[in-house]
């Protein structure tokens, strides 16, 4: 029994040291989390400016919020395996959940009156391993950085400041590069001629361990049909949905894949720089969207399409977008799926579009 004061003391020090990482656990959740420091950005800051001013609706996805669900394949060529280990580049065929959506927190948004669409896709391999990825219709993104980005949504919202728009374009040229895509791409008919861009760059491994910066569009078979913001508004509220049911009813729609591969100094941080159109481009196989349902009851309704969900041969690359996005779409799933008694369902068999 001599030892005893020993171990006595021993389990003291153990138990003030399981104490002191427990403080330091919290501590460093509680500084990403931001409560150690108000003026940090947050994923809940990100997600709160989203919200039109009426609020959030509650149940549905704090961006994106209006959409239809889809099912289909991928059909890939296996040419993309040079670059990529990616299962899911070998040549052959892997089923995909995927969702066509406007860029708006306002699920009863006319469409007519979203500017951005966007498309969204999980892709899954034999293995389950699986790429998740969220794409829209712009060449390029409005801002540079999160910072700038939560900046934008600020300066938006602001109502009490008219020059706060106006200030913030002074100090992020690179917005009035968006705003005369915005103002002068003409619009399309369908989701189904709409181009779709993963704006962010990634790194491709492949098989030697050979890395390679890239980004990727998702280019449609169909015929882009240009047409005039008020010949949409004629189209009714919910053109879109109705056109990409009826067309997918009609035959499947098909998409593809092109990656386009970085020179050495291309911008691989910036998503408001489109590379040259002169780099080297693979089309790595097709996406054949098969059937179209009703986001109510569809596949893609908890789905929570994070850009940093990569199967092997596939990582982030210094963009910080990626991150941020990851980040703010697990808060937006958290609150949505907390309020799924709000969510709208329809009976089963009597969901519309």
């Amino acid at each position: 029994m001599a030892d005893r004061p020993t171990s006595n003391a021993s389990t003291v020090r153990s138990l003030v040291l399981i104490a002191v990482v427990v403080v330091a656990l919290v501590a460093a959740f509680a500084f990403t989390a931001g409560w150690l420091s108000p003026g940090r950005l947050t994923p809940a800051k990100i997600v709160n400016a989203l919200a039109p001013p009426g609020g959030a609706t509650l149940g549905f996805r704090r961006n994106h919020a209006k959409g239809i669900c889809f099912t289909g394949n991928f059909e890939s060529n296996g040419a993309a395996a040079a670059l990529s280990k990616a299962p899911m580049f070998a040549a052959g065929s892997y089923p995909v959940t995927g969702r066509f959506n406007l860029a708006t927190p306002d699920p009863k948004a006319q469409d007519a009156m979203v500017r951005v669409r966007g498309l969204s896709l999980r892709i899954v391999a034999p293995d389950g391993s699986e790429w998740r990825t969220a794409m829209i219709d712009a060449p390029f993104f409005p801002v540079a950085t999160p910072q700038a980005f939560y900046g934008l949504l600020q300066a938006s919202a602001n109502k009490s400041d008219p020059d706060a728009m106006k200030s913030f374009a002074a100090a992020h040229p690179e917005l009035g590069h968006f705003g005369a895509w915005a103002g002068s791409a003409p619009w399309t008919a369908s989701y189904a001629q709409e181009r779709y861009n993963s704006l962010n760059s990634f790194i491709f491994t492949n098989a030697t361990g050979q890395d390679q910066a890239v980004r990727w569009s998702f280019v449609p078979a169909a015929q882009p049909e240009a047409v005039t913001p008020d010949q949409l508004k004629a189209r009714g509220a919910d053109f879109l949905a109705t056109d990409i049911t009826q067309r997918v009813q009609s035959a499947p729609q098909r998409w593809t894949l092109v990656i386009m591969v970085a020179n050495p100094g291309d911008p691989t941080a910036d998503p408001t720089q489109a590379w040259p159109d002169d780099r080297r481009k693979v089309e790595a196989g097709t996406l054949v969207v098969n059937a179209i349902e009703p986001e109510a009851n569809g596949p893609c309704r908890d789905l929570n399409f994070d850009p940093t969900v990569l199967p092997p041969g596939m990582h982030v690359s210094d963009d910080p977008f990626p991150a941020a996005r990851s980040a703010a779409y697990a808060v937006s799933f958290d609150r949505r799926t907390a309020e799924d008694k709000d969510y709208p369902r329809h009976p089963a068999g009597g969901a519309t579009p």
